[in-house]
């Protein structure tokens, strides 16, 4: 107990000390990494997390996957089932734990589902048309995002043409957006609790594609502006209306993350014109953090944004003690935490990386005073019992 106790008093001293330089919030922050499992599989990714830490993702072997959702912060990880065909995916929860994604229900037959809170039931949402094949026609629709009321924002894959839709409260309703001035293709990618959504239009002909954001309950669509090239996408919105995603930069040759303000106003290149590194941003909470990958000449690897400063993710101490690789965030929520998958023990798993913020300066004079107390308490039982 003594020795535990000297150790925690040299750690509290040489923090608070950090603490003192003023290094941002961020970059003070220890960290923990849980690998979430594979129920049995050989891989598992994760794709989203609630507030609560739930995650959803999916699990199993190569052609052969389930979604899947855990307890909070990680814990416990449940298939979620399907449709009745092989397959399905989950890519959004919400923070009832309603599940969005994907799953087959037979031969050229994908539908998006919603499922009840915490996971329970697993509910079609159907699909806007049937697309023909040259063999055989197929209904597709895929869910990547869910809001607090329960909407649903995703893509529809039928006839004439590729389209975003959004539900209403608890997935009811599938509306697709309308064609847009010259953009003939549309996908959703996020949508945050007003029911703005974020997503990506193209136009076929030109091969040019545009970030979007609706206004709310996804009335109106507004093109955003992009980092300069031909081909740019939106990945996630949060509830101020920030925008995230990725954009060619001028000439076609590189691609940047980018983030808006509130609203989708203004496009900021998350690397502030550096050089020919390839970057695209994934997801971003209500502080404005963003998570993405960013790759260089060097290598590449997941990204935490935050204050202005650019976090590598790999070489987070905790990351590379517990001997993960090749690491690709995929969500944040608003307590920071981080999910996605990397390799663990020559197999890509899950993960779910947890910060636990440094106290400031006041408070390590509090608890190295505490320390002192229960040192002197310690000291007076000994006495007694001599």
């Amino acid at each position: 107990m003594n020795n535990k106790l000297s150790k925690i008093k040299r750690t509290a001293v040489f923090l608070a000390g950090i603490a003192a330089a003023s290094i941002p919030t961020m970059a003070l922050a220890d960290w923990s990494i849980r690998a979430l499992g594979t129920l049995g599989g050989t891989i598992s990714e994760a794709y989203d997390i609630n507030n609560s830490g739930q995650v959803v993702g999916s699990y199993g072997t190569i052609g052969n996957y389930r979604a899947f959702i855990t307890g909070p912060n990680g814990a416990g990880m449940s298939d979620l089932g399907t449709l009745g065909g092989k397959n399905s995916i989950a890519t959004g929860i919400n923070d009832s734990g309603q599940v969005v994604g994907s799953s087959s229900l037979g031969y050229f037959r994908t539908h998006a589902f919603i499922t009840g809170p915490n996971g329970g039931g697993m509910n079609d949402l159907g699909f806007l048309s049937v697309h023909p094949g040259e063999n055989n026609d197929f209904e597709y629709s895929e869910a990547f995002a869910i809001n607090n009321s329960g909407q649903v924002a995703g893509t529809d894959g039928g006839e004439p043409y590729i389209t975003a839709f959004i539900t209403g409260t608890n997935g009811i309703g599938l509306n697709g957006f309308t064609r847009f001035d010259q953009w003939n293709y549309s996908s959703a990618s996020g949508i945050n609790d007003s029911g703005q959504v974020t997503g990506y239009l193209m136009n076929g002909t030109e091969n040019l594609t545009r970030p979007f954001i609706t206004g709310p309950n996804g009335t109106g669509i507004t093109v955003l502006e992009n980092l300069g090239g031909s081909y740019s996408n939106a990945n996630s919105i949060n509830n101020a209306g920030q925008v995230v995603g990725g954009s060619y930069l001028a000439g076609d040759t590189v691609y940047h993350a980018f983030i808006t303000g509130p609203n989708g106003v203004g496009t900021t290149d998350l690397l502030d014109g550096q050089g020919g590194a390839f970057s695209y941003a994934t997801d971003i909470n209500d502080s404005g953090q963003v998570v993405g990958y960013l790759s260089t000449t060097d290598g590449g690897n997941s990204f935490l944004f935050s204050n202005n400063e650019m976090t590598d993710l790999s070489l987070l101490p905790a990351v590379i003690g517990a001997g993960w690789t090749n690491v690709v965030a995929q969500a944040i929520n608003n307590n920071g935490q981080i999910v996605g998958y990397g390799k663990f023990h020559g197999h890509t798993e899950a993960f779910l990386l947890s910060p636990f913020p440094v106290p400031e300066p006041q408070t390590y004079a509090m608890l190295l005073a505490g320390l002192g107390l229960m040192g002197f308490m310690a000291h007076r039982r000994k006495v007694s019992a001599a």
